[in-house]
């Protein structure tokens, strides 16, 4: 067979030295190296891969002849094929509710490798997609051989990815998204017990999970290598143990909840907003014509909330739809919400005004929000006043971001005499002359065909349904 796709790297994963991803359109990839390629024998033949992706808990996959890809050198034995996932997030992007039930999945598979004399040579966060509300491991590449006796070498990986950024809103209420954010590689154990009171030292859990594993760590890092190295080869950990340890921190994470559980901001926003459920219909119906013209495999809901329009969008036909937001209590509401009813609807935290940016290694390895975008359509409503108006963002910026994430979607314009727009002046001088809905419309239609515009308020709110492609059939233009 002679080669065919010319694929390119997915920079993200160069850490592997087992083997590499690489994508070509729709299509990815990865590679099993000659050097890993017996324990993923071992692996693949024991039926595990079988069992588990039949359960969807890991990405399935089936194997492609080397040679159908070009350039990926004689030192790869295999290359396998996955499907491709509507959107790759982050675990600086997840909720607590998914940052959750993603390490209950780690946890999950771990003990069930064990079964099959398997174990996983990591415990990174980032080996975690979601499909709508379900964690979904994507790594195949992570399982081995299991050796009798072996420490668990990804327990503070797990740690510091999972169980810290979780502990940290369940004991203090500090939510994990921006300092995750900053790290990357998750909260460090050190910085966790700083924030640790003395009551906490009488919690089992915790000094197993992070007390005691920090002060070996932190005596290590003052010996020299050889000292750790010996130190570490005289530890042990049977089977019976390492399960025992995994299933009571399992355990553990199902009960943790955030602190912080009080009413939020936007968390009942859809019960208790401004304007009636006229005008709530208004906009559903308008959504509704929308998608069913439009007929969106992927739809992004920027400001969701806990999801009301999105699942109209869904009801209407839109696929698959990624929900944004930045309140907590909206985030998990609307994931709960996708877990009950089993929804293809994906939530992920955002600060509109800071969406994630490229970084990591050549700040190239986690993709910014834009460069992942591949909306086929849009929906932002009761958003751009909260940028324009509370961050100082001019008007035909905050447009002229949205209108780039899909080519064609609805924006909701909502004018100074607003109730809400009311309040965020009410404290400060009014600076914003350009904020009008005539300088709104003008600088859509500048760019793009409105299709249409509705009146949905008594305040004179404003739904724009633009495209930036020609003219959906059965839709008249402005």
């Amino acid at each position: 067979m002679k080669p065919c796709i010319d694929p390119v790297s997915v920079a993200g994963s160069f850490r592997d030295p087992s083997g590499r991803v690489y994508r070509h359109g729709d299509r990815i990839f990865r590679t099993v190296t000659n050097e890993f390629s017996s324990e993923f024998d071992f692996v693949e033949s024991s039926g595990f891969f079988q069992k588990v992706c039949k359960e969807k808990l890991v990405l399935s996959y089936e194997h492609v002849s080397p040679e159908l890809l070009v350039g990926i050198g004689r030192e790869n034995k295999y290359v396998l094929e996955a499907p491709l996932l509507p959107m790759v997030s982050f675990p600086y992007e997840w909720s607590f509710s998914a940052l959750k039930e993603a390490a209950l999945l780690h946890l999950k598979i771990q003990l069930m490798a064990l079964d099959f004399e398997i174990t996983m040579s990591d415990a990174s966060a980032y080996n975690v997609q979601f499909h709508g509300s379900c964690p979904i491991f994507i790594d195949h590449l992570s399982f081995r051989r299991y050796r009798e006796g072996e420490i668990w070498n990804g327990h503070r990986q797990f740690s510091e990815q999972f169980l810290n950024p979780l502990l940290l809103r369940a004991f203090f209420g500090i939510t994990h998204n921006a300092w995750y954010r900053g790290t990357q590689e998750g909260i460090a154990t050190a910085d966790l017990r700083r924030f640790l009171r003395w009551h906490h030292y009488f919690n089992w859990k915790v000094l197993t999970h992070i007390v005691l594993p920090d002060i070996f760590h932190q005596s290590t890092l003052n010996n020299s290598l050889s000292i750790e190295k010996n130190t570490l080869s005289q530890a042990g950990l049977p089977k019976k143990a390492f399960r025992g340890m995994l299933e009571k921190l399992q355990s553990w994470i199902k009960q943790l909840t955030p602190e912080d559980t009080g009413k939020t901001v936007w968390k009942d926003y859809a019960k208790e907003h401004s304007y009636s459920l006229k005008e709530v219909d208004i906009k559903k119906q308008f959504i509704r014509e929308f998608v069913q013209a439009s007929c969106p495999q992927i739809l992004w809901d920027i400001g969701c909330n806990s999801g009301d329009y999105s699942v109209t969008a869904l009801e209407s036909g839109a696929k698959y739809v990624v929900g944004f937001d930045f309140d907590q209590g909206a985030l998990d509401a609307g994931f709960a919400r996708a877990q009950q009813a089993r929804l293809p609807f994906q939530l992920l935290f955002l600060d509109a005004a800071n969406p994630s940016p490229n970084q990591g290694w050549r700040g190239e390895e986690r993709p910014s929000l834009k460069a992942r975008a591949n909306a086929d359509a849009l929906i932002a409503l009761a958003l751009i006043h909260h940028l324009a108006i509370a961050r100082n963002i001019p008007l035909n910026e905050v447009l002229d971001w949205l209108m780039g994430l899909a080519p064609q979607g609805i924006i909701e314009f909502v004018p100074k005499q607003d109730p809400m727009v009311q309040k965020l002046l009410a404290f400060r001088e009014d600076i914003f002359p350009f904020y009008t809905e005539e300088s709104c419309l003008e600088f859509i239609r500048g760019r793009a065909q409105i299709l249409k515009t509705i009146k949905t308020s008594k305040s004179d709110r404003v739904l724009i349904w633009y495209s930036l492609n020609k003219i959906s059939p059965g839709v008249k233009s402005e």
